[in-house]
């Protein structure tokens, strides 16, 4: 049964993160994390909200002590120990929030899920610490891409192959900033689509999605492919529910991504 400590409560605002995964920002932070269980961060640019003890809610930043998420999120902690009785067995969406405003605000019009083929995928409700990615990072991941994760990490190094996580999880919002970012630095939007889903259509978001790579190795990077990990992936990440997901010439217009592999449970 997963504690408190390796499980991240998600909303569509707001996630609820155990505090001794998050670094403090400040004295003041500092403090308030040694003392609690919870920090609510919001998604959309990572600001640290409040903390919660023993249920006891306390505000990090007085102006945001009314966010609008900060409710639901109280809401998901007080059902969490129903949740860990049942067994955290099932994974609810959340809701597809927002997509339109966000795919709006890229230049993109209603027709991108038809011209690349590429589904709508919501945020799970919760996701399971699969460990760290290779900056030291809580790699968050769906329950069941978790476990699979650890299995094939496991079997690969029982044959002398180093697999790193390079990333996992994206909620909506993170997945907007890069766009952002990228925007800012001059590159247009069809250019970051040729590498990144638009808002809404990424694997990642679903926590079921990996970027992986192995020590020595540039990430993201398409030599990843004449890598002996890559070589044990394409002969055994089958067997553990991982497949690549965007292969050469790929019908979603996404470039070559030898890296990225994704885990489906059927």
């Amino acid at each position: 049964m997963r504690t408190a400590s390796d499980v991240l409560l998600n909303t569509a605002t707001v996630e609820a993160w155990p505090a001794h995964l998050l670094r403090a920002r400040g004295s003041q932070d500092a403090r308030r994390l040694a003392q609690a269980q919870w920090v609510l961060r919001r998604k959309r640019d990572g600001t640290y909200l409040a903390t919660v003890h023993d249920g006891v809610l306390q505000p990090l930043r007085p102006a945001f002590a009314h966010d609008m998420g900060l409710g639901v999120a109280c809401t998901a902690l007080r059902e969490l120990p129903a949740r860990r009785r049942a067994g955290m067995e099932q994974v609810a969406p959340l809701p597809l929030d927002r997509l339109e405003e966000r795919l709006h605000a890229l230049g993109l019009d209603d027709g991108y899920a038809a011209r690349t083929g590429l589904p709508l995928v919501a945020e799970p409700a919760w996701l399971a610490l699969a460990g760290h990615d290779r900056y030291r990072r809580p790699l968050w991941l769906h329950p069941g891409a978790a476990r699979a994760w650890s299995h094939l990490q496991s079997a690969a190094l029982r044959d002398g192959v180093v697999l790193e996580a390079i990333s996992g999880y994206r909620s909506h919002d993170y997945q907007l900033g890069i766009f952002e970012r990228k925007l800012a630095r001059g590159l247009g939007v069809d250019d970051i689509l040729a590498v990144n889903a638009a808002p809404g259509y990424s694997e990642h978001h679903s926590g079921c999605a990996l970027d992986i790579g192995t020590p020595g190795e540039p990430p993201a990077e398409e030599s990843f492919e004449r890598t002996p990990a890559f070589d044990w992936l394409g002969d055994g990440a089958a067997g553990f529910g991982f497949a690549m997901s965007y292969p050469r010439d790929n019908p979603h217009g996404i470039v070559y991504e030898p890296w990225h592999w994704c885990w489906s449970a059927g």
